[in-house]
């Protein structure tokens, strides 16, 4: 089917004396005739990623592609490092198909020239319906064998595999299997869009390629994604280092997208055993929103007593049962230099002098700071099991807090 695309490109450019490039209704790159200068950098990187950022995708909507039923010259912009286009949208009598483009640099394109290049939209239109029927189908029993596998029932989860190893969608080589999540971050009082929802399976997509045929699939949920990856020699955690990575590309510029975080579930022998894993991944997404010092990238395993705490529901993490003296310090900012003294000293050992090197302080105000704590909570940190509850009420404020 792509030969089929691939002539009707290759015709078309020799018509028209010009390079040409053709992308699906969602802006990925399908087909391209041989590429001469004048050649731009979003049609370089587009070739190269196979793919459109979500800021092009974006500059492209306000002029008004989506909505053109016939050919539109398109602008330069200087920002994106693009020059001037003619668009040729690709219908099928009102769905949205693809796009023919063709770099118009000096604006010399004639009328017949771009009437020639919309006399090829009927052929590439069925062309690409066929494509787009085979490439729905294969996505859509994909997509259906991920959630199967990330499914509560053990059944489901055994289906899932086996349509995933049998399809050849993953190598059964008996290589373990480790989830990796990326979780959005919204900005305040914003909702989810397409476009973010397009960076977030870009970055994805880019990230299965780094890995090799049969090595990983993804999956896009409502505001996170998932792959699941072979951990060969722990390539889970590289894998989701270069999601990081590819992540704060692919947002760069969004408006509702405040931020990305990944979690890196531990790898799993058995392919229906990845649910364990996935659930590890999605508590270390959670705990790196809650808490940035962790980083963008966070580990299941590297969590400590966070594998523990973000398990425990709503209910508990609002309030402070583990130690109810603490409640009111925690509930009152002026407080927070106290509180923030205390969970270094008990992060540190109970050791002063570190703690005090630390936080920039005398040591003589480290040990009036954690007399007060004292006072105020009602509490003795020279017994160990108070020094243990106060240090769990504060990692569970941290997590029910404010991210």
């Amino acid at each position: 089917m792509l030969s089929e695309l691939q002539t009707i490109v290759d015709s078309l450019a020799s018509r028209v004396g010009r390079p040409a490039l053709i992308e699906d209704h969602r802006q990925r790159v399908v087909a391209y005739s041989e590429q001469l200068e004048p050649m731009d950098e979003v049609r370089r990187m587009s070739i190269l990623r196979r793919q459109t950022t979500p800021e092009v995708i974006a500059f492209f909507r306000k002029v008004g592609i989506t909505q053109a039923k016939g050919a539109i010259r398109t602008p330069a912009c200087d920002e994106l490092q693009m020059l001037p286009r003619i668009c040729v949208p690709i219908r099928h009598g009102d769905m949205l198909l693809g796009y023919v483009w063709v770099i118009d640099a000096d604006r010399s394109m004639t009328a017949d020239e771009i009437a020639a290049v919309s006399t090829t939209t009927d052929d590439l239109a069925l062309a690409l319906y066929r494509e787009n029927l085979a490439g729905e189908l294969a996505s859509q029993r994909e997509t259906e064998a991920i959630r199967l596998l990330l499914a509560d029932e053990r059944d489901a989860r055994r289906h899932g595999a086996m349509t995933l190893l049998e399809g050849g969608l993953l190598a059964g080589d008996d290589v373990p299997t480790a989830a990796v999540v990326a979780r959005l971050i919204l900005r305040p009082h914003v909702r989810l869009d397409d476009l973010a929802r397009i960076a977030l399976e870009q970055a994805l997509i880019a990230s299965r390629r780094r890995c090799g045929p049969k090595e990983a699939v993804h999956l896009v949920r409502y505001d996170h994604g998932v792959l699941l990856v072979h951990d060969r020699d722990g390539a889970a955690l590289a894998v989701a280092e270069h999601l990081n990575d590819a992540l704060q590309t692919t947002i760069r510029g969004l408006h509702c997208v405040a931020g990305a975080v990944v979690g890196v579930g531990r790898p799993r022998a058995e392919l229906p055993e990845a649910r364990l894993s996935y659930d590890e991944a999605a508590l270390a997404a959670q705990v790196a929103v809650r808490l940035p010092a962790v980083g963008p990238v966070a580990s299941w395993s590297q969590l400590g007593i966070y594998r523990l705490l973000s398990q425990l529901s709503g209910e508990v993490l609002s309030n402070a049962g583990v130690h109810p003296g603490l409640e009111k310090l925690i509930a009152d900012p002026s407080h927070r230099p106290l509180l923030e003294t205390l969970e270094t000293y008990l992060d540190l050992a109970g050791n002063a002098h570190a703690t005090a090197v630390r936080m920039n302080l005398h040591r003589a105000s480290v040990y009036y700071r954690l007399q007060r704590v004292e006072q105020l909570a009602g509490t003795d940190l020279r017994n160990g099991n108070e020094r243990l509850s106060l240090h769990m009420a504060l990692k569970l404020a941290r997590l029910a807090g404010p991210a």
